[in-house]
């Protein structure tokens, strides 16, 4: 290691013991990671808590090779150890960073391209609930959709920390805003972060209320994180042109569709996961966010929406908290 301050040998982390339900989740005592060649080692003082970390719970979605175990793609804290080749970082520097797993713990080593300084004003609960969420709108919304001023965008699951934050980013950037979610409180949650339309999707059906809000247009850019039988209806729902971008299957990862719709229309359906991707890629996304997107955070035009934080090793109530849906925007914990 080329810096480091006094680390100890052992840390706590939140292991998953088997798979199964919330209280699969279990502190234990593990090494602390030390960073090789171009990585950096976090003092975590607070990780978020994301859907793919309930999948990986569940034994659904095993973490790419490589990479830690334990749970947690994103955190926030202090650099404590740097490998050799880093230029930028410093120890005791306050950084946040997207993770490829091992967020649950009081420590994380990570490649430093995906490291990125806290934005100004930000606490260390607040900073570990940027990272996942940003690097995936940014990448998604606008990289693949290629959203821009003036379009319309349709965002599904919009109270999800995922929809919050392609909310808000949307509206920053000058899309007309429509999205979908489960109640009132949710629906009203949506609209004071910048959403133009917001649809419950228990009481009405949102490929007419997509096409009534856009003049009968659509949406140029549809960011999916459900499937299922959400594919034909988004194709009915997009503009001529239109983009769907998949982020996730939460309805079914198979569903039955009109693909003339694609042809008729010329649309297009892209999707992507980002946890596998290369550390040069996420490096590309970090800069991006950190040149389009940290002013913005750094002045509160756009910020993440906290939902509940828990202690460390309550790990398992904050997957409660995810799984029972009443969420709206990001449940984080406390590492200390």
């Amino acid at each position: 290691m080329a810096s480091a301050q006094k680390i100890p040998a052992k840390m706590t982390a939140i292991a998953i013991s088997e798979p199964g339900g919330p209280r699969v989740l279990k502190p234990e005592t593990r090494d602390v990671p030390l960073p090789g060649p171009g990585e950096i080692l976090i003092r975590v003082r607070a990780a978020g808590v994301n859907r793919p970390d309930v999948q990986q719970r569940k034994g659904a979605y095993p973490p790419p090779p490589g990479a830690s175990d334990l749970p947690g793609l994103e955190a926030s804290g202090e650099v404590a150890a740097l490998g050799d080749e880093i230029s930028r970082w410093r120890v005791g520097d306050r950084v946040c960073a997207l993770t490829p797993g091992g967020g649950y713990a009081e420590y994380v080593k990570v490649h430093a391209g995906s490291v990125l300084p806290l934005p100004a004003g930000f606490t260390h609960t607040e900073a570990a609930a940027v990272p996942e969420n940003y690097f995936t709108v940014w990448h998604n919304m606008f990289e693949r959709g290629g959203l821009k001023s003036g379009e319309t965008l349709l965002v599904h699951g919009g109270s999800s920390g995922i929809g919050t934050t392609a909310i808000q980013l949307a509206a920053a950037f000058g899309a007309y805003v429509v999205t979908t979610a489960g109640s009132k409180e949710k629906c009203d949650a949506c609209l004071k972060l910048g959403a133009d339309r917001a649809i419950n999707y228990r009481e009405e059906d949102f490929v007419a209320a997509v096409k009534e809000a856009t003049g009968g247009k659509g949406a140029n850019v549809i960011l999916d994180m459900v499937g299922g039988d959400y594919v034909a209806r988004n194709y009915e729902a997009a503009a001529l042109e239109g983009r769907i971008v998949q982020i996730a299957t939460q309805g079914g990862a198979v569903a039955s569709a009109d693909f003339s719709k694609i042809m008729v229309k010329r649309l297009v359906h892209t999707g992507s996961t980002l946890r596998p991707r290369t550390v040069e890629f996420k490096a590309a996304i970090a800069a991006a966010l950190e040149a389009q997107v940290w002013p913005l955070l750094g002045t509160r035009k756009v910020a993440p929406v906290m939902d509940m934080i828990f202690p460390l090793k309550e790990a398992w109530r904050a997957h409660e908290r995810m799984e029972d849906g009443e969420h709206i925007g990001k449940i984080v914990l406390d590492v200390g």
